[in-house]
């Protein structure tokens, strides 16, 4: 994307546990596998306005929608706009008329999909396609006066803007988009923040703190600066997931406690290597230290309390951890070493 490529856009999403889908990628700027919706591109500086769905406050949805309120309607006639074969069709039209089975009771629905159902991630996402992919790409076109960009991954949603009015109008007219398919706006936590290259200098003439943050996809996006004193993008694993992980890290101490330590320190390292594969992205090493730092002194406490008389020491979980638990590293590239890479479709004429 021309302008200021730092600049992230976050959303949570309009559908619970939709997978990932593929799309027209322009510039991105930080996340792995996200579909890009088209956009404008227009010269100029870059994005400065942040239409944020906030999920920090209470992990809800932003978007006020779930399976119990998707339209059958509309749903199978954006199937039918790919899909010709009746066969298939058909048993669509039996998957959404499965109903759900709570305390031995069948509860069929005329709206929605059943919930935990393996097709249903599919059908929000094509149902997320035609309401929301298809429409901000013409309204990225015909609309938009100044640079903007869309990032959808699966459910998370995330749009910047250039212009202050273009977030604006865009935000007014999503909802009136959304209302004939059975989705809303969340009000208390759809949020316009500034956001990006100047977004503290001119904050900071106004009086203003620091630029707002924002998560998406489990990292919380900040406003910082290189050692140079350079704008840059720093991402961190979101401060709740964390302690999510240590949580459910501890149970798990819990349950295998009495267990051979070569067998612990198994185990607890394949919890780091998964953790590290996914988390382990530039600007992100100190939260990263400081979650092996946790699960070594949770490993710690766990091993104490197999009996009263142990009295394992800081020495030994150390070299117990140097043995077993692996050190962070970032393996994932910079944003823009990523996805350097060309396309016809990017190209002015194409």
């Amino acid at each position: 994307m021309r302008g200021d490529r730092s600049t992230l856009l976050e959303s949570t999403s309009v559908c619970r546990r939709a997978a990932p889908v593929s799309g027209t990628a322009r510039r991105a700027d930080g996340t792995s596998p996200a579909h890009r919706a088209a956009c404008a591109q227009r010269g100029g500086a870059g994005e400065q306005s942040l239409l944020d769905w906030d999920n920090r406050r209470g992990g809800g949805q932003s978007v006020e929608w779930s399976f119990d309120r998707l339209s059958h309607d509309w749903l199978m006639r954006f199937v039918e706009h790919r899909i010709g074969d009746p066969r298939i069709l058909r048993l669509i039209r039996k998957w959404l008329k499965a109903g759900v089975m709570e305390d031995g009771a069948l509860t069929q629905a005329e709206t929605g999909t059943p919930q935990g159902a393996v097709i249903s991630s599919l059908l929000a996402n094509v149902y997320l396609h035609y309401v929301f992919d298809l429409w901000v790409q013409q309204w990225c076109h015909r609309q938009a006066r100044g640079n903007m960009i869309v990032v959808r991954y699966a459910d998370d949603i995330v749009l910047g803007f250039e212009l202050l009015a273009d977030a604006e109008r865009f935000l007014s007219e999503m909802r009136l988009r959304m209302e004939p398919f059975g989705l809303s706006v969340h009000p208390h936590k759809t949020r316009l923040i500034e956001f990006g290259r100047h977004a503290a200098r001119r904050r900071a003439k106004r009086g203003l703190g620091k630029p707002e943050t924002f998560n998406f996809l489990g990292f919380t996006h900040i406003c910082g600066n290189t050692r140079r004193g350079k704008f840059a993008l720093q991402r961190m694993t979101r401060r709740d997931r964390m302690q999510l992980a240590l949580r459910r890290l501890r149970e798990q101490l819990h349950r295998i406690r009495h267990q051979a330590i070569p067998q612990q320190g198994a185990r607890l390292r394949q919890v780091l290597r998964g953790y590290f594969a996914y988390h382990a992205v530039p600007t992100n090493a100190r939260r990263l230290s400081t979650f092996r730092h946790y699960v070594i002194s949770s490993w710690l406490r766990s091993l104490r309390r197999r009996s009263q008389k142990d009295s394992i020491s800081w020495a030994r979980i150390r070299r117990l951890a140097d043995q077993w638990l692996p050190l962070p590293r970032i393996p994932h590239p910079w944003p823009e070493q990523r996805f350097a890479v060309t396309h016809p479709r990017w190209e002015p004429g194409a």
